[in-house]
């Protein structure tokens, strides 16, 4: 297996955005943690991609599009019948009702506990990274997960998440019930204030908020913040970001960074013209890795990552082309 700074783990899909009046629909290559691994390559940090895919030539045809954008696959599982997919209208955001899911069966989510080598499968690597969509998949894929980061423990890789939130896809368990025990292996945490609340059970000052204040939603960052690093001693690195949106094309945008007991803030930054938003969170969470990587001072790196969310709002498609040097002069 080719050596690589960062191993990303989690399920691939296919977004389909469908164009009714013309009969036709876009086909993006996707998934979380597929799209923050083609940042970070983007960007030159060495990455690769773990999933599971069935053996076919649809497949090998997907491998090579995420080889052309820099992701290293030869750590792939290979197996299962077919790859997941989701529908979602351009521009429109995975948090709001339109996206309409069809992963069941897919082969990610028939991955069973004790068939993989971890241990063999993350040398080579520096960093671990999932989100919390894998365990909302179902009982085995958290158990499955929960194997990946006993392993990545276990080698000394640094690890991280997304507290991705979909509602949709937690049927089997509330988040809070399975989360924490995956979360504690945690160096990084990223995510909102709210997404905290659902899956960690963190304190929220619901009062407060429905002030709707940028002072209010600060303090309450470094209150959550605060609170996730006494609850998980291994976690130093916590990140959350604000997004807001009054429309369509609507979107006003800042980002927090906990460290040491000291908040970061990023700038404001608000725009109406926004082309899709899918992949946003992704590129933050790339922006973070990437920095913590490079040494970045604390203003930096909430600024680099906040920079790189925003660019992908401009951006067609689940993966951010935006250069390092484009996100810089951003910020």
């Amino acid at each position: 297996m080719k050596p690589v700074k960062v191993i990303s783990y989690g399920e691939l899909l296919f977004r389909f955005s469908p164009d009714w009046e013309q009969h036709s629909s876009a086909l993006y290559i996707g998934g979380a943690e597929a799209n923050m691994a083609a940042s970070l390559a983007r960007w030159g940090t060495p990455v690769a991609y773990i999933s599971k895919a069935p053996e076919n030539g649809l497949s090998k045809q997907v491998m090579q599009q995420l080889e052309k954008a820099g992701i290293t696959t030869d750590r792939m599982l290979w197996g299962g019948d077919r790859i997941g997919a989701y529908f979602l209208a351009q521009g429109s955001d995975l948090k709001h009702a339109e996206v309409v899911y069809d992963r069941k069966y897919s082969a990610f989510s028939q991955l069973e506990p004790g068939t993989v080598n971890w241990d063999e499968l993350l040398e080579d690597a520096t960093w671990f990274h999932w989100s919390a969509i894998t365990p909302a998949l179902s009982e085995q894929a958290a158990k499955v997960c929960k194997e990946a980061l006993e392993a990545a423990s276990r080698k000394g890789l640094t690890i991280s998440t997304d507290l991705n939130y979909r509602n949709k896809l937690w049927q089997y368990a509330k988040p809070f019930q399975v989360m924490p025990e995956l979360v504690q292996y945690c160096d990084v945490i990223m995510g909102n204030i709210w997404a905290a609340h659902n899956m960690l059970d963190t304190a929220l000052d619901t009062v407060a908020l429905e002030q709707d204040k940028k002072e209010v939603y600060l303090e309450q960052a470094i209150k959550v913040a605060q609170e996730i690093t006494e609850k998980y001693p291994r976690c130093k690195h916590v990140a959350f970001t604000f997004r807001f949106s009054s429309g369509p094309t609507h979107n006003l945008y800042y980002a927090t960074y906990y460290h040491n007991g000291q908040q970061t803030v990023s700038k404001q930054v608000e725009t109406n013209e926004v082309v899709d938003r899918v992949g946003s969170g992704d590129s933050f969470m790339a922006g973070l890795i990437h920095g913590l990587l490079q040494g970045f001072d604390a203003q930096k790196l909430i600024s680099f990552a906040a920079g790189a969310a925003w660019s992908k709002l401009f951006i067609k498609g689940d993966f951010n082309q935006t250069s390092k040097e484009d996100i810089l002069k951003l910020i």
